[in-house]
This record gives structure tokens, sequence and C-alpha cells, in this order.
């Protein structure tokens, strides 16, 4: 299923323009609070997330609890990757652009994209990338809450709630060959006052490739 078989405008962004311009400047910011981004670190645990890990659509901390063994981070500002202190390497790419992951077929234990899913312009090419750079029976794990930046997210994450978000990177995994049926959970307690962090993830099949 190509990323335009989704309705028209699902992927409409109120800005257009070059992210490349958008991510200019440097933002050494969390954009998740303090027991949101220990809820990440606590799931990465969980799922033993570790050997060689690539940190997608990333910045200057990657929210791990335990620094994998060979963490590499790709995101869009240059001086926010290297100043990522959990990263063995990093380059830069924009996604939107440049849906290829420029890493060999199963060169990874684990992928992971935290509070980023929500910007991506052709996802199942990215999901079909993921699978690809995946070693068989390891995982893709999204991560994302209520905040990000209104201009830059897709209209479908724009116009629907936590569940219809949960539902849109649902229908990623399923259009997307080679990836065990995902998971999900909230990972912060309901009705608290933190940033609620919803959770999901799926394994690239052992029979797939």
């Amino acid at each position: 299923m190509p990323d335009d078989a989704f309705p028209p405008g699902f992927f409409d962004r109120a800005d257009a323009s070059d992210d490349a311009v958008f991510y200019v400047p440097n933002r050494f910011v969390t954009h998740i609070d303090d027991t949101a981004i220990a809820a990440v670190g606590l799931l990465y645990e969980e799922l033993g997330l570790d050997g060689d890990v690539l940190d997608l659509m990333s910045s200057w901390v990657s929210h791990f609890s335990h620094t994998p063994r060979n963490l590499v981070v790709l995101g869009m500002n240059a001086e926010e990757l290297a100043a990522n202190p959990q990263a063995a390497s990093w380059c830069t790419r924009d996604l939107n652009v440049h849906p290829t992951l420029p890493f060999d077929d199963a060169s990874f234990d684990a992928v992971t994209c935290c509070v980023s899913v929500d910007y991506l312009t052709r996802p199942l090419k990215v999901f079909r990338e993921v699978v690809r750079v995946l070693r068989p029976g390891a995982p893709f794990v999204i991560t994302f809450s209520n905040r990000w930046f209104p201009t830059k997210a897709i209209r479908a994450w724009l116009t629907t709630d936590d569940h219809g978000h949960l539902a849109i990177v649902r229908s990623y995994f399923a259009h997307t060959p080679g990836f065990d049926p995902p998971e999900h959970a909230l990972r912060t307690p309901v009705g608290s006052r933190t940033d609620p962090l919803y959770a999901m993830w799926a394994r690239r099949s052992v029979v797939f490739g």
C-alpha cells in the first residue's frame, strides 16, 4: 500500500516549506516532561534494547536509561546530534525527502522513534526501510505524547485524539510487510498530570525476507 493510498490531505501540513530550514535553529530542549522521559527509558529497558540500535528522527537526547552498546542517531540538526552523549555515531537525513536509510540490511537489533512519528509524510516508505535494516525478531519502538510542532505535524494527527494516533501508527505497521502484529500501551499513569506517553512496537518477522 503506497503512502498516497491514504485519504487526500492525510499528510498535508500547515507549513509545507523545507523542513531543513525549520530545523536549522538549535533546540536543546526536551519535548516531553521528566516523567514521560523516564517512561521511555523504562520501556526501552523492559524491551531489552541493546546492541546495535538506531534512533530515528533523533536529537541531542535519546532517553535510554542504559546506553546501548552501539547507538546510531539520525536526525535533522547536526549540532544537536553531535551533542547526544549516548550516540556512538550520527548522521543527518530528512526522511520526508529521502525516506531511505543509509545502512546495510539487517544492521540493527532495534530501531526507535521518540515523539516524531507525527511528522512523517512518507511513513510507509520509512517503515519498509526499518524492516530492511532490522535483524529478524528485532523491534521497532515508537513513542509519542500530546506535544508536537503543530505546523509540521500531518493533518491526520492534528485532527484526531490519542486513540486516533494509535490507529494511525497501527495502520503504518499493518501496511508494512515484515512486521509481526504490534503491541501498544499507555506508559504513564491514567489521569496523572504528566505528559501522556503512548508506545507502540512490533518486531520484524523471523520468517520475512
